[in-house]
């Protein structure tokens, strides 16, 4: 079964962190580059952040430095760790293979609100 389950979000304030894991099956999971992309109300899914099956890690601007992806291979599951949370982060964040072409269908994923 082909399929992937976010989890981790939630309500944080302003400055706070959470920390972001996504479950893959193994076929999706294998050797692949993966990635964190999220949707903001009203605007176009992005992506801010791949790794490769090998660990080379790249980030959108507006997250870097306060974003890390990481992954476990034998568990078959992503992460996203976020530190100095802002509100423009409040979105609903997905994981899919990051190569555009080989995208998969997409899970519920999880909602993260940056508020006071």
């Amino acid at each position: 079964q082909v399929q992937l389950v976010e989890s981790g979000g939630g309500l944080v304030q302003p400055g706070g962190s959470l920390t972001l894991s996504c479950a893959a099956s193994k076929s999706i999971f294998w050797r692949s580059a993966m990635g964190w992309y999220r949707q903001a109300p009203g605007k176009q899914r992005e992506l801010v952040a791949t790794i490769t099956s090998g660990g080379i890690t790249n980030y959108v601007d507006s997250v870097k430095g306060r974003f890390t992806i990481s992954r476990d291979n034998a568990k078959n599951t992503v992460y996203l760790q976020m530190n100095s949370l802002k509100p423009e982060d409040t979105a609903v964040y997905y994981c899919n293979r990051a190569v555009l072409t080989t995208i998969v269908s997409w899970g519920q994923g999880t909602q993260v609100t940056v508020s006071s």
